[in-house]
């Protein structure tokens, strides 16, 4: 049986993690605790095989007073308790990372593969990647690390832009037709690879996404079908948006462009267990009335 600690015992990967592998209780025992005080450094970490890493500060601020928290938690924390782990005897440390590493999305398409150099945008990303060299060399032979790179998480009770744009399908009568993609992870694909990620005892960079790109207007269509609702995509807003893409932020995040070439997330492993139309089926959960994509 593998003993498994998740860090950041409220985050939404932690939580949704701890339920997928609950199903199988032969297999796995997980712990989680929270690293918001110093509390945390009296456990007692060679009791597990692995540490899941997802404690950390996940949304994007520009306000610059919170830089010095981002790097004390994102990195900063992030080293300590990958050290910690090392120094206790822990197998296997898994990090979560993210695409921002890359920077941000563009209005033109826009594709990661294996030679991208990340150059990240903001203190979010260079949070991460700073916490990603720095504990790279801690790896060893007796210790793995697993730097995960997701693209935009989500699944039900997710945070972000997924709940808006599903909210968006359920009300308006029109959505902007942008021609967009967009690389994303359902919750359960991202539960399924770090399950993998453990039985096989992996080390190395990972770049799990679906099985399919994303078009945001596709998406939110997709979703108001599954309500019985019709939503018109309509051009007559491109315009607009375009110009607001250049002075906002938000509408890149939205309609912008930002994909990982698809070979670089293949693994030897199927991980990616939920469709698009199935992930939006699972995500919507209970909130319609049961009618079929």
């Amino acid at each position: 049986m593998k003993k498994i600690l998740i860090t950041g015992k409220s985050s939404y990967v932690g939580t949704s993690l701890k339920k997928w592998l609950g199903n199988y209780p032969d297999r796995y025992s997980i712990d989680s605790i929270s690293l918001r005080n110093d509390s945390w450094k009296e456990k007692d970490f060679s009791d597990y095989d692995v540490v899941l890493h997802v404690a950390g500060i996940a949304h994007v601020s520009t306000d610059p007073k919170m830089e010095d928290m981002y790097y004390k938690v994102n990195r900063d924390l992030t080293i300590e308790t990958a050290k910690k782990a090392e120094a206790e005897g822990v197998k296997q440390f898994i990090f979560m990372s993210s695409i921002i590493v890359y920077g941000d999305s563009s209005r033109d398409k826009r594709v990661i593969d294996e030679n991208t150099v990340p150059t990240p945008s903001n203190f979010y990303g260079n949070s991460k990647l700073q916490a990603e060299e720095s504990i790279k060399p801690l790896e060893s032979d007796n210790f793995k690390i697993v730097i995960i790179r997701p693209p935009m998480i989500y699944g039900k009770g997710s945070k972000g832009n997924y709940p808006k744009l599903a909210k968006a399908a359920r009300k308006l009568p029109f959505f902007p037709d942008i021609d967009n993609q967009r690389s994303m992870l359902h919750v359960d694909n991202l539960c399924e690879f770090i399950k993998i990620m453990i039985d096989n005892e992996e080390s190395g960079l990972f770049f799990p996404q679906n099985g399919e790109y994303v078009k945001t207007s596709e998406m939110v269509k997709l979703i108001a079908e599954l309500y019985g609702k019709k939503i018109k995509l309509t051009k007559v807003f491109n315009p607009i948006l375009k110009v607001l893409g250049m002075k906002m932020g938000l509408i890149n995040k939205v309609f912008g462009n930002l994909v990982y070439e698809k070979s670089m997330s293949n693994y030897k492993s199927n991980y990616q267990v939920k469709s698009l139309r199935d992930s939006i089926i699972v995500s919507e959960g209970d909130e319609y009335d049961g009618n079929e994509i």
